[in-house]
């Protein structure tokens, strides 16, 4: 058993937590395995395209449907341009599903339901992502 966990930790990855972090012994924060993959998806939904020198083509490139009427056309794009994303920079999981829905309790917000499978461990995951439109006229 402990090879299965060796050859995954090496397949999904370590590395320093992101947003950064200090651990109960003060050290800078590392994460590993799911966890690692996980906040992968989130850097990769945060980044807007040409954010990165080295890959000015990496990131969903949300921020420029922040200011876009909320809508069934923009609810459409978020969950496109997001699978697009997930699914060219995250070689690790498979995307099952993603929804966007209207926020229950913020005005021209989203809720962006990613489920995904972490392929190494056949495990499948959740994750929501709050998205808000900076004015949400429709």
């Amino acid at each position: 058993m402990a090879e299965d966990f060796g050859a995954s930790k090496e397949f999904l990855g370590a590395g320093i937590a992101f947003p950064l972090a200090l651990d109960t012994q003060q050290q800078i924060a590392i994460n590993s395995l799911e966890d690692h993959v996980r906040q992968s998806i989130l850097l990769i939904m945060r980044t807007a395209k040409g954010e990165r020198v080295m890959r000015p083509d990496f990131g969903a490139d949300l921020d420029k449907l922040a200011f876009e009427p909320l809508s069934p056309a923009t609810i459409a794009r978020v969950q496109h341009q997001v699978r697009e994303a997930l699914v060219r920079f995250e070689p690790r999981i498979d995307v099952l599903n993603v929804v966007a829905a209207v926020h229950p309790t913020r005005e021209a917000g989203l809720l962006i339901q990613v489920e995904y499978r972490v392929r190494r461990t056949d495990t499948v995951f959740n994750l929501v992502y709050p998205f808000y439109l900076e004015r949400g006229e429709g």
